[in-house]
């Protein structure tokens, strides 16, 4: 059950950094349709990143990918509309979703832990800021959020590897690739 969860994880996040990546170099249409299927297929694997993360103790983490999906469907939203019908209610509940969700996995692990005392939590603490930073950013239209999905990347990666996940940790490896690459590809279309 555990490899079958990494792989389905694992696939659909990659899959999404390959689609956004891909998607930067593209005309509008192209670029368009590839972001849709993007946030789709990684709101998709989300239940698989959660289930691994709990049963892990991963609190911080676990409650970012749960707490996070409003965000992935805001991104969504604005991609279908592309970014012309600004929907300000669902922004402002992406906002507490998001918010809500840091403070609860933050908070829970502090209590289950007793504080920030293990290297696991260190590294939530960088997956919690790159994940919630860069979701919002690029559900926003900002090509600064593939920095934070760096810091997101090279975190998931050495936590993966701390817990026995070999398929997640290369996966997030080759998904850093994909993020470095989009990042380049926007900044260069800017």
């Amino acid at each position: 059950m555990d490899l079958f969860l990494q792989i389905w994880g694992g696939a659909c996040y990659l899959s999404n950094k390959i689609l956004f990546s891909v998607s930067e170099g593209q005309k509008a249409s192209t670029k368009r349709t590839l972001k849709i299927l993007g946030w789709i297929i990684y709101i998709i694997g989300v239940p698989a990143w959660v289930i691994i993360l709990v049963a892990h103790d991963d609190w911080i983490a676990a409650s970012i990918e749960a707490g996070g999906i409003p965000a992935m469907l805001l991104g969504l939203y604005n991609t279908i509309y592309d970014y012309r019908k600004e929907h300000k209610v669902f922004s402002w509940f992406v906002f507490c979703c998001t918010y809500g969700s840091l403070v609860f996995g933050l908070t829970y692990s502090l209590y289950i832990y007793g504080g920030i005392t293990s290297a696991s939590q260190v590294l939530e603490i960088g997956v919690m800021l790159g994940f919630l930073l860069g979701s919002y950013l690029m559900a926003k239209g900002d090509p600064k959020g593939w920095l934070f999905f760096m810091l997101m990347n090279v975190s998931m990666s050495a936590l993966m590897a701390l817990q026995g996940k070999p398929v997640l940790m290369v996966q997030q490896l080759v998904s850093l690739c994909f993020v470095i690459y989009g990042f380049s590809q926007s900044s260069s279309a800017r």
